[in-house]
């Protein structure tokens, strides 16, 4: 992993600190979401067994850290062509949530994350990044409610939460 400098709040103070050690000190830090969706079906991810936390766990289309003093709509679109190859699309605001989650090997992550909406169709072309991404599927929100019911380990701490606690806000509805 890259010394990657994100943005952190240090001592009540927005602050560029390293990624690996926001992680490790649990701090408060800014982080960007993305949900692409074709109708009722949402695109996820797998994450890379090379990750640093949560390899090869099932998330949302996109989940990143802006740079230091990188605008949150330029993260994504420079993460949607990164991970996956996508271009072109229009990332809508959705709104901001925040949650803490253990993810693993002595690593919190506490963001407040600005969500994105894409809206688009399914034969979006992907080009994925073995570092980033190793599959990507199509799946309903009802499938995928029901599949993080019976299998939570296999999905990342924050697709629990954003599906259990902020649906109304990513999806319009209660999905």
């Amino acid at each position: 992993m890259t010394n990657i400098m994100i943005p952190a709040w240090v001592d009540g103070s927005l602050q560029p600190v390293e990624k690996l050690d926001v992680h490790l000190r649990g701090l408060r830090h800014k982080a960007i979401s993305v949900f692409i969706m074709s109708g009722d079906e949402m695109l996820i991810q797998r994450r890379a067994l090379g990750k640093y936390h949560t390899p090869g766990l099932w998330a949302n289309t996109c989940c990143t850290h802006p740079e230091w003093d990188e605008p949150d709509a330029v993260c994504v679109t420079r993460r949607l062509k990164e991970e996956l190859g996508i271009a072109k699309v229009k990332a809508q605001y959705r709104g901001q949530v925040e949650y803490r989650a253990d993810v693993g090997n002595g690593l919190i992550e506490h963001e407040l994350v600005e969500v994105f909406m894409v809206e688009t169709t399914r034969d979006l072309p992907l080009a994925l990044n073995p570092d980033e991404v190793m599959d990507t599927r199509w799946i309903k929100v009802d499938t995928l409610r029901a599949e993080l019911a019976a299998t939570p380990e296999v999905f990342t701490p924050w697709l629990r939460i954003y599906m259990e606690q902020h649906s109304t806000l990513i999806f319009g509805t209660d999905a």
